[in-house]
């Protein structure tokens, strides 16, 4: 077998046998003997420490037995990979580059940085001063490959000189570092005096020859003077200077001062931007940060006091005061170090030695998902370095590049990936144990989620990861393939990740897993780093994963203990957005951050090659002061660009194709008014990449994005206060350099609409300093004074609360602690019987469980859901790291006797695989039959066994397809966006759904394209079941699409005892379909349509009418329609449900037209909000404003969470503006799929656009 290969046939082992524990406990064995073998003092050290888990040991002591042991274990590890020759070259490196060290320390910082400041520079010239120093390197350095690496070669002339000086200085002024009796050695002797002839010969030396040495000092002494003042002056003259880390001067820390910034207008002092000679230009979507060079970061390393040795590493354990309590910065930020308490000195000592595979090992010993953090992840560490007054040493590049540098080595990966399952230096868990028969749940796929996968897999727990977002099946030939029997395709090993897994972000493949490290992350980080985490969690032979499942949708808590799941453990986020107080937030083109980042990130919108919509315009305004502001803004200000020429080039095709005059009917006049200003923008930004292109520059796409208004943040507080510049002032800077601003002491007041109903700008209250004359504390208060930004989209990045929802739809499941709005934490203890205790956690340190006890079963949770960890990426590790064994420990007394002998563990492996299998056939969908049912409407029935089994009435689910699967038209992906889709009917038994759609736009179009077989995303069910009364008398009208959602409801309002009169109305008669469905239901149906001939009814008691469903209701109450069977006034309860104009139309019809006709009542409707996540609560997209008839107050309701809302209170004009968000894009992409699918790419016969006509059937 190829895979067996790649490991030194010496060592008994293939690669399959690093997946299985028996064979890595062998492993540790051998380790062992090798170990001993080569430092039989330090591994006995090591074992001693290893036998008393730490026990006893100091702080120093643990750090020195890893240290060694670290040393160790990457030998161990060369030999097993078979990479004597490439360590050897880390070796090289690390001897390559200490010539440059020494020099920044030696020579730059003792002896030019000390001696020379910025205000000296005017009475230097540095062309003298460059052409003496290049005479000089001719004459006696010529050897030197400056051209090649100028910094390397510049510190080794100038250390050779150094040494020269030095050896005469010891000898005739001796020095308190000189050897007693100290004589200057021959060798420097003779090459001084070689020098300084070679010097003088060329008159760069002016003094006569002469054999006395102090004047040979002297010479020297002159030289070194003109290079110190060279080598200060090259660095603001030279621009090939700019990343030597030689010049690495560590700056002051002016915590008043972060960010560095101007303002651009005098007559708005509240602005800031980043300095124009700081502007970056960035184009799209690739990776925005390449990371620092090998020679920075080993400056970084090189920077570090080890500071392990004095067991004062504050990195790592945080920084506290003389009396051991925690430091804050001035900031007030507390300094608690790195959340995982990694260890970081350690790590950078055997680095500098040239060990990046010791340095991982230490890694991984408390961060096993290390290739989740690092770089513009985290800082924790850097914020508690000992320098607290200058720069820190950047810990996360260096973490990063140790990552990357072991990824680069052949089947370095692997040894990542093995160091995740065996790490002999972890001594609480050296290898992953053999699967025990504990089955956990874990729900959410976030950083938590999957870090607590990991710990749970090497205890030998069975995991079962679940994630409500559509996951990609990516790298299955480095993942394997699993089904009941366990791998059908074992994995391959990765060779070289940056050849075979890497790929381009702008081209990735949008995943899914990682939640937030997806789609709330940009790419300032390499997302390369989730694909590692991903293929290394999924080739684990216990591990499944389920995405489109939602945890209170497709499975609650009682089905997973009726699956035969041991435990749940909750990761489930970040949940509700905060909703802002400010007069018309919810109009058009106003969005929460969340809702944009993930448009963008997860849908594909800013990739070529795709068809998802997302539609913004500038001038653009976010509103925050937390990270998410900043990334929000930042990807706005990159997306625009990548939008408008997306759009220019649809537009030239199906003008080409169809002809500009027909382009134009499709748009209203809001829509040619911005879809104009598209195409204009769109070709100004071609112009520019052209110019720059011919010019040999970078395209100046700032200045054009600053001309058509930016992106501005607009912030409450001052700047300095916001949690961006307290926490991560860095990305402040970052964004700043990208071209955005920042607007502080901004309080919003106001959305003003333009003359379409959309946001035209923003007012806001400037908010003025004073400071309490009680409490001499600074605060913020309201001035009087207003400002009036310009923004055609606004989003908002107020922050988030824990996700509860699930108690919010199961009430009693959970105690929840109302302050925090938070799960309450509980501990657990185990009495003398075996039962838990639950023991109430006031500050929820240590507490990982929630209130829920039954039957013995307990349910955990973690990261963002817990609010000790919540807020960031390494924090929601951490509390997978502190929580685990929390979960081991509820289940150690039935471990206790567990038989691990291998006929045992295979009959228990044999059971997770039947375990597995079932739950194969319960999650996954797959397209079962695709059916037309009308010119536009389509029937997809899916098998998804629970999905169907747990729907109810007025449920709906969101469908997808994958990308990877996906067809794919002229190079572009046909990519389905979240499509909500009403349950219409399902077989329980046979585990069937069917769900309906009218084709008005490309996802509804791409449902007829998928294929039988074909596995899908069919998250839910999700929204609320509609309440079924008992005994009344109930009228359902339906508009087009929306009987289909009405099939479900009519049948459960008729099986529960209620008489049911059904208006089903159409906007054509051919759009009729399943009238047996609708018939089933109902005592009565009257049917309508606007179009087209009169629809037959086919039972005796039902009736017909030509003209729209509000029409129909009052001939029927008129009794024009004959044959009444139910009068008006019989009516407890009206639910609508079709387009939004005709849900209103019902609405207004009942207080007008049917006032006295209709007794008191409830009337529901059943709201089309746009809706993204679906996921309840998460996104906010699909937020929908009511307004009291009576009080005339405002209040906002997630449509996803309870989709059956009162009619009068459902502000329907609101939601028909916001339903227009992306309407420019959406029929543009539309269009261009009738292009893409035409057979020879000629377009066909024309533009595929609805009809556009003034019933309120529009749309349905």
């Amino acid at each position: 077998m190829k895979s067996n290969n790649i490991l030194n046939p010496e060592s008994g082992y293939t690669f399959r046998d690093l997946f299985d524990p028996l064979k890595l406990k062998l492993l540790t064995e051998d380790f062992y003997s090798y170990f001993e073998k080569k430092d039989k003092e330090n591994f006995e050290e090591f074992r001693r420490y290893e036998s008393a888990k730490g026990e006893g040991f100091t702080g120093l002591q643990i750090s020195n037995v890893l240290i060694n042991a670290s040393v160790v274990l990457s030998d161990f590890l060369v030999k097993l990979f078979r990479l004597e020759a490439e360590q050897q070259k880390f070796f090289d490196e690390i001897s390559y580059e200490k010539d440059i060290l020494t020099f920044k320390k030696d020579f730059v910082q003792r002896r030019v940085f000390k001696k020379f400041k910025k205000e000296d520079l005017h009475s230097f010239d540095f062309v003298e001063l460059d052409g003496y120093v290049q005479k000089l390197k001719q004459t006696v350095f010529a050897d030197y490959d400056f051209a090649g690496d100028e910094e390397k070669y510049t510190a080794m002339f100038i250390l050779e000189l150094t040494e020269l000086e030095k050896n005469y200085k010891w000898f005739y002024e001796g020095d308190k570092f000189a050897p007693e009796n100290f004589t200057i050695p021959e060798s420097i002797l003779t090459r001084t005096k070689s020098i300084l002839s070679n010097l003088r010969s060329v008159k760069i030396i002016k003094d006569e020859h002469t054999t006395d040495g102090k004047a040979d000092l002297h010479s020297l002494k002159q030289i070194l003077h003109v290079i110190e003042k060279w080598i200060f002056v090259k660095r603001f003259s030279d621009n090939n200077t700019k990343k030597w880390s030689s010049y690495f001067d560590p700056e002051k820390i002016d915590f008043s001062n972060l960010v560095r910034h101007e303002n651009p207008d005098e007559n708005f002092p509240e602005l800031i931007q980043a300095p124009s000679d700081r502007h970056r230009a960035r184009k799209g979507f690739k990776l925005t940060d390449p990371r620092m060079g090998k020679r920075e970061v080993l400056n970084h390393i090189d920077y570090c006091m080890y500071c392990h040795d004095r067991e004062k590493d504050s990195c790592s354990k945080g920084l506290n005061d003389r009396f051991g309590v925690r430091k804050k910065n001035p900031l007030g930020v507390v300094l608690d170090g790195c959340p995982l308490n990694e260890k970081i000195s350690e790590m950078h000592i055997v680095r500098k030695k040239g060990f990046p595979l010791a340095s991982l090992a230490l890694v991984v010993i408390d961060n096993p998902n290390v290739p989740g953090t690092g770089h513009r992840i985290c800082n924790d560490c850097m914020k508690s370095c000992i320098f607290q007054t200058q720069e820190p040493v950047n810990i996360p590049q260096a973490e990063t590049n140790i990552l990357t540098d072991v990824f680069k080595l052949p089947y370095g990966y692997e040894i990542y990936s093995l160091l995740t399952r065996w790490n002999p230096l972890n001594i609480k868990r050296q290898y992953e144990l053999p699967y025990n028969g504990k089955k956990v749940l874990v729900v959410g796929m976030g950083p938590a989620g999957y870090t607590l996968s990991h710990y749970l897999l090497n205890e030998g727990f069975g995991v079962v990861g679940i994630d409500g977002l559509k996951i990609e099946k990516v790298h299955e030939k480095y993942t394997g393939v699993k089904d009941e029997n366990g791998f059908v395709k074992f994995p391959e090993p990765v060779k070289y990740f940056y050849e075979e897994v890497e790929e381009d972000l702008d081209k990735r493949v949008l995943q899914g897993f990682g939640g937030v490290s997806e789609y709330g992350i940009t790419v300032r980080w390499d997302k390369n780093f989730l694909t590692a985490i991903y293929i290394n969690i999924a080739r684990r032979e216990n591990f499944r994963l389920y995405d489109g499942v939602r945890f209170g949708g497709t499975i609650t808590v009682d089905d997973a203990w009726d699956l035969g799941f041991d435990h749940i453990a909750m990761a489930s986020g970040a949940g509700k957005p905060t909703i802002i107080r400010m007069k018309n937030n919810l109009i058009r083109g106003i969005r929460k951050a969340s809702d944009f980042l993930m448009a963008l990130q997860l849908t594909g919108a800013a990739k070529d090659n795709n068809l998802a919509n997302l539609q913004l315009r500038l001038p653009a305004v976010v509103i925050g002061g937390g990270l998410t502001a900043i990334d929000t803004a930042t990807e706005s200000l990159a997306y625009y660009p990548v939008q408008v020429l997306k759009a220019l080039n649809k537009f030239e095709k199906i003008s080409f194709q169809y002809g500009e005059d027909e382009f134009w009917k499709m748009y209203d006049e809001e829509e040619k008014e911005i879809m104009k200003t598209f195409i204009e923008h769109g070709k100004e930004i071609r112009s520019e990449n052209e110019n720059a292109k011919k010019e040999k520059r970078k395209p100046d796409l700032i200045s054009l994005l600053n001309k058509w208004g930016g992106v501005t943040i607009a912030y409450r507080k001052r700047l300095a206060d916001s949690p961006a510049y307290r926490l991560n002032h860095e990305e402040i800077i970052h964004g700043l350099d990208e071209g955005i601003k920042i607007a502080e002491r901004l309080s919003p007041v106001e959305a003003v609409r333009n003359k379409y109903g959309a946001v035209e700008e923003m007012i806001f209250e400037i908010q003025d300093q004073i400071t309490d004359p009680e409490s001499g504390k600074d605060r913020l208060v309201n001035s009087g004074r207003f400002v009036t930004l310009k923004a055609a989209s606004v989003m908002v990045a107020a922050g988030t609360s824990p996700n509860i929802v699930y108690e919010k739809e199961y009430p009693g499941t959970f105690r929840v602690d109302e302050t925090k709005y938070s799960f309450k934490p509980y501990t657990v203890s185990i009495n003398e019987k075996g039962h838990y205790l639950m023991i109430p956690s006031e500050d929820g340190d240590g507490a990982f469980f929630t209130s829920y006890q039954k039957n013995g079963k307990l349910i955990s949770y973690y990261g963002d859901n817990h609010p000790k960890y919540a807020g960031n990426v390494v924090k929601a590790m951490a509390s997978a790291k502190d929580g685990y064994e929390k979960i081991s420990e509820i289940f150690s007394n039935e471990l206790k006797s567990i038989d691990n002998n291998p006929a045992s563990i295979e009959e228990r492996k044999n059971e997770y695989r039947k375990f597995t299998g079932n739950l194969d056939k319960e999650f996954i969908a797959t397209v079962e039959d695709v059916i037309r049912l009308t010119p536009t409407i389509v029937e997809v029935i899916v098998k998804a066994p629970l999905a169907a089994k747990k729907f109810c009435p007025g449920q709906f689910y969101r469908l997808q397809n994958y990308e990877t699967t996906a067809d794919r038209k002229n190079g572009i992906n046909m990519t389905m966006e979240g499509l909500a889709m009403t349950g219409a009917w399902t077989d329980v038994a046979k585990g069937l759904l069917s769900m309906i759609v009218l084709e008005i736009g490309v996802t509804s179009r791409l449902v007829a394209y998928l294929k039988k077989g074909e596995r899908v995303v069919v998250m839910g069910p999700t929204g609320t079941p509609t309440h079924i009364p008992k005994g009344e008398t109930v009228l359902l009208a339906g508009g087009g699409l929306g009987n289909a959602v009405l099939f479900s409801i009519a049948d459960a309002m008729k099986k529960n005892g209620n008489k049911v009169i059904y208006f089903a109305g159409y906007k054509n008669s051919s759009d009729v379909y399943k009238m047996d469905e609708v018939e089933a239901g109902t005592d009565q149906v009257i049917w309508s349509n606007d179009n087209g001939e009169m629809i037959e009814p086919r039972r005796e008691q039902d009736l017909s009418f030509k003209g729209n469903i509000v029409q129909s209701m009052k001939a029927y109450a008129d009794g024009e329609l004959g044959n009444k069977l139910i009068d008006f006034g019989e009516v407890n309860r009206i639910i609508a449900i079709g387009s939004d104009r005709m849900m209103n139309a019902v609405k207004e019809a009942r207080h007008t037209i049917f006032k006295d006709y209709l007794k008191e009542h409830v009337g529901i409707g059943s709201i089309n909000s746009t809706m993204q996540c679906m996921m309840k609560e998460i996104c906010a997209q699909c937020l929908q404003k009511h307004i009291d008839p009576v009080t005339g107050k405002e209040t906002f309701v997630f449509s996803c969470l309870n989709q059956d809302q009162l009619l009068d209170e459902v502000d329907f004009k609101n939601l028909n503006e916001r339903l227009k968000a992306n309407s420019v894009l959406e029929k543009l992409s539309n269009v261009f799929l009738t292009y893409l699918l035409s057979e020879d790419g000629s377009g066909g016969n024309g533009i595929y656009v609805t009809e556009k006509t003034d019933s309120i059937m529009e749309g349905h």
